[in-house]
C-alpha cells in the first residue's frame, strides 16, 4: 500500500516524465550534476513499507545505472565533484554515488555493479555503528513492530500501547514511535528506549548489528578498492541539531580520527545524519568546515548548481530510493523539476 503523498509525487514525476516536461525544464533546473544517495542495496527487509526509503533492490540499482551512463552523464569520486563544484561546472553532468552508514548489502550487492559499470562509490561511516557502541535504533524499532500484533512501552505521561495487526497499523505504530524517539525524547533516552524494547520483544542487537553493517576489516579491504571512498558520518549517528555544542564537535570530529586509524583512511568527505531541517542547520555546517572536510552533504532533495562553490558543507542529495524505484523516476529528478516542490520553490538548496 502507497502512502498518499509518495503516490502524489509518482503521478507528478510520471507526467512529467511522458510529457516531456522534464527534458524541456532540464537545462533551467539540473544544473551542474548531483549527488545520488542511497543507504541499503538488497530486497527490502519487511513486506509493510517500514523504512522502504532506505532501500533499492539491485536489479534496479544496475538499470539505473546502465540508464545513467547511457545517458551521457559522468560518475565521478567526491573528490572530483568537488573541483568541479568549486570550479562551476565543467563538461558534462556530474553524478556522484554515495552510501550511508556501511551495510554489509553494499559490499554483497553494489560493489559488484559499480566494478561492472566503472563508478566510482563513497561510503559514509559511523565508527560507533561499526564497532557496536551504537545500533542501528531505526531498524531495530522497525523489527520489533514488524513482528508484533502489539507494543507496550513508558513515557513520563504513563504507559503507551500500539496496536500493529496489519500492514497500515505497522506503518502507522512504527511511524508514532519515530516521532516519539525525535521529537519527544533525548538522543539517550531514545536509544535506551529501542534497546528495550528490543530486548523485551526479542531482537537480537548483536546479531542485527552483525548481519547489517560492514566490518572493520571489511572496510580495510574497501580502502584499497580504486572506486572506493570512505567518508564519516559522525561517530554515533546522533541527530546533531539536538546535542549541544561540544558533543557535537566531537562526534563530527572524532569521527575522521576514528576511520583515519581503525580503516588507515583519513576521510575527506562528510554525511550528515538524518539531514531534515530539525537535524541539521548552521551550526553543524560550520563545525563541518572546522572539521575540515572538503565537502559535507545531507539527504535534502536536490541537484548541484554552480553557486554550490560557496557552500561545499551544506551540499543536497537525490534520494534513490525503494518508494520510487523506476529509473523514470530517478531521470525526473536528475532533471531538477523536482526541487522546487520539495524545497518551498526554492531551486538552491543548502541547509
Amino acid at each position: 500500500m502507497v502512502d498518499t503523498k509518495t503516490a502524489t509525487r509518482k503521478a507528478f514525476m510520471a507526467a512529467a516524465w511522458y510529457s516531456g516536461l522534464a527534458s524541456l525544464l532540464s537545462p533551467f533546473f539540473a544544473g551542474i550534476g548531483a549527488i545520488l544517495m542511497l543507504h541499503r542495496v538488497g530486497a527490502p527487509r519487511n513486506p509493510f513499507g517500514m523504512n522502504r526509503h532506505l532501500t533499492v533492490e539491485p536489479a534496479f540499482l544496475e538499470a539505473a545505472l546502465a540508464n545513467l551512463q547511457r545517458a551521457g552523464y559522468d560518475f565521478v569520486t567526491m573528490d572530483e565533484a568537488v573541483e568541479r563544484i568549486a570550479s562551476g561546472g565543467r563538461g558534462r553532468r556530474f553524478l556522484a554515488v554515495t552510501l550511508d552508514d556501511g551495510y554489509s548489502d553494499n559490499l554483497e550487492n553494489a560493489v559488484p555493479l559499480f566494478h561492472k559499470y566503472r563508478v566510482p562509490y563513497t561510503i559514509y561511516i559511523a565508527p560507533g555503528l561499526t564497532s557496536g557502541d551504537a545500533d542501528l535504533w531505526w531498524e531495530l524499532v522497525e523489527d520489533v513492530v514488524a513482528s508484533n500484533e502489539t507494543i507496550r512501552f513508558f513515557t513520563n505521561s504513563g504507559r503507551v500501547e500500539l496496536h500493529c495487526a496489519g500492514a497500515h497499523a505497522k506503518r502507522r505504530a512504527y511511524e508514532t514511535l519515530i516521532d516519539h524517539m525525535t521529537q519527544d525524547i533525548d538522543e539517550v533516552a531514545q536509544r535506551r528506549l529501542a534497546a528495550d524494547l528490543a530486548d523485551m520483544y526479542a531482537i537480537d542487537r548483536k546479531a542485527h548489528r552483525q548481519t547489517s553493517l560492514l566490518t572493520w576489516s571489511q572496510l580495510r579491504a574497501l580502502v584499497d578498492d580504486p572506486l572506493c571512498t570512505i567518508g564519516a558520518h559522525t561517530l554515533n549517528h546522533p541527530m546533531l541539531k539536538r546535542i549541544d555544542d561540544g558533543r557535537a564537535r566531537f562526534e563530527i570530529g572524532q569521527c575522521a580520527s576514528v576511520i583515519e586509524t581503525e580503516p588507515g583512511a583519513p576521510p575527506r568527505h562528510f554525511a550528515y545524519p538524518y539531514g531534515s531541517r530539525a537535524a541539521v542547520g548552521p551550526r553543524e555546517v560550520e563545525l563541518a568546515r572546522e572539521a575540515g572536510y572538503a565537502s559535507a552533504v545531507t539527504p535534502r532533495h536536490g541537484t548541484i548548481l554552480s553557486r554550490h562553490a560557496s557552500h561545499l558543507q551544506s551540499l543536497p542529495r537525490i534520494s534513490v530510493n525503494g518508494r520510487f524505484e523506476d529509473v523514470s523516476n530517478l531521470r525526473v529528478m536528475l532533471s531538477g523539476v523536482t526541487v522546487p516542490a520539495a524545497n518551498r520553490g526554492r531551486r538552491f538548496v543548502t541547509v
